[in-house]
């Protein structure tokens, strides 16, 4: 599969200024060149230069495009191998005209999800962690987020993983001398040195999984469903955030019947928002299915924002909401702060830390920043922004730094009980090889397939 010679679209199919088709492997340079008319032959080109001309059919030599080629050849390009990016107009029909031109050719086909990727981590440019970045860069949802998977993809887990691995090695060489020429006293090995050892390791392991929550927050957005009942503002709340009027807002109570979802930015926290039918009891059919999603919302969310009218008092079935929430990652909006305050805010704090409790006016845009600190007070310990970008996030890596560390932890309770140090190797090098799973050292091609797959077209 590697000999191949393989293209794709690289850009999202559709209307454009450009499109950008990829070609990777020993024949890209002659297979673009076969169709490409201007003054150079790109054959001889040099690397990382870019020629224009047209392709043409090479059987009728009718123009199909006006084109920008870029040369990229082995080893200074993202696969590593020799690459081909043609630019051409963006569109369905002239896209397709190039590719299936070079599709056309026997020495090219095309490629699979993720297959650029792939080989620039199977012929090393790469380790899988970086690669797995790639796709949080493309599916990042904020620029927080954004800059915690550029700084992957240029290696800072990798190199944490690596110190790790290579402290485990240096332990487990000294266990093997040990073992092999027990009268050499080369650094006698003492139960507390494997335990110093391997707390050590543990410590590292448990700093990253400590970074794991707002990882996987920064990477996935955290769900949050936005609960009241009918006309207090929910879809207000949901246009204020997104900037847009993506829900009805009308005074008439129920307008909401669906769940409607949308991606939001606060202050650098990616929030995948909820905005629910208002809960109450209600005869309308379509409604009541409404709060029946609500509640299932309800449910899986990470935070709720559960919102008032400030202008009314408490209604029993507010209360039993509240009963039900105070125990839940929750943020109290009193909203229609413009209108005269008749909501028993005392109640509230018996249920809800004041910290959590934002009053706002959606009408006139009042309170967002407070909400902005409400949300990152339970997430980020109130700090969003931090110089340490090395964040896991991803559930791979995450499980097998849990492994790590148990099987680390094993080892040392071993060392407690005095079992023999080479069965206690037998246990760091688990360790070790569950770290290695995460850069790619020591992962199955099943996997590896597994985790390309998830990649587009083309990249």
């Amino acid at each position: 599969m590697l000999n191949d010679t393989i293209a794709a679209i690289s850009t999202p199919l559709g209307e454009g200024g450009i499109a950008v088709i990829r070609i990777s492997g020993d024949e890209a340079v002659k297979a673009a060149d076969r169709i490409f008319y201007g003054k150079d032959k790109l054959i001889e080109a040099s690397t990382h230069t870019v020629h224009y001309g047209y392709i043409k059919d090479p059987q009728t030599l009718a123009s199909v495009d006006e084109v920008l080629v870029t040369v990229m050849k082995a080893p200074r390009s993202f696969t590593t191998e020799d690459v081909v990016e043609i630019s051409c107009h963006g569109g369905f029909i002239s896209v397709k005209k190039v590719l299936d031109l070079l599709l056309e050719q026997q020495e090219i086909r095309l490629a699979e999800p993720g297959e650029f990727t792939k080989r620039a981590f199977l012929n090393g440019r790469i380790d899988l962690s970086q690669a797995e970045a790639v796709i949080d860069l493309i599916r990042a949802k904020s620029d927080r987020a954004y800059q915690v998977a550029m700084k992957q993809s240029e290696g800072t887990l990798s190199k944490r993983i690596k110190l790790l691995r290579h402290d485990l090695v240096e332990l487990m060489a000294h266990i093997e001398v040990n073992i092999d020429y027990p009268e050499h006293d080369v650094e006698e090995m003492t139960n507390a040195f494997i335990k110093d050892k391997c707390t050590a390791a543990m410590e590292k392991i448990e700093e990253l999984l400590n970074t794991a929550r707002q990882g996987k927050i920064l990477r996935e957005g955290i769900v949050t469903a936005i609960i009241g009942k009918p006309n207090v503002g929910k879809s207000s709340l949901l246009n204020t955030l997104a900037q847009e009027n993506r829900a009805i807002v009308t005074d008439i109570p129920g307008t909401t019947r669906d769940v409607i979802e949308e991606f939001v930015n606060v202050n650098g926290i990616p929030l995948k928002l909820l905005d629910t039918a208002g809960i109450r009891e209600t005869s309308d059919l379509v409604e009541q299915i409404g709060v029946q999603k609500s509640k299932s919302a309800l449910a899986e969310a990470d935070l709720i924002l559960l919102v008032f009218n400030g202008a009314d008092t408490l209604e029993p079935d507010e209360m039993t909401i509240i009963e039900q929430l105070k125990d839940r990652q929750t943020i109290i909006i009193v909203n229609k702060l413009d209108l005269e305050q008749r909501i028993e805010l005392n109640i509230l704090k018996e249920h809800f830390p004041a910290e959590r409790i934002v009053m706002m006016s959606l009408l006139e845009e009042q309170g967002i920043t407070d909400l902005e600190k409400a949300i990152a007070s339970i997430f980020f310990s109130g700090q969003v922004e931090s110089n340490d970008l090395t964040y896991v996030s991803n559930a791979r890596h995450i499980s097998l730094l849990k492994k790590s560390k148990s099987t680390l932890e094993e080892a040392f309770t071993a060392t407690v009980n005095f079992v023999p140090i080479d069965m206690v190797q037998i246990d760091i090098r688990n360790a070790w090889e569950h770290l290695g799973e995460i850069i790619g050292d020591s992962v199955g091609d099943s996997l590896i397939d597994q985790i390309f797959s998830q990649f587009c077209l083309g990249k």
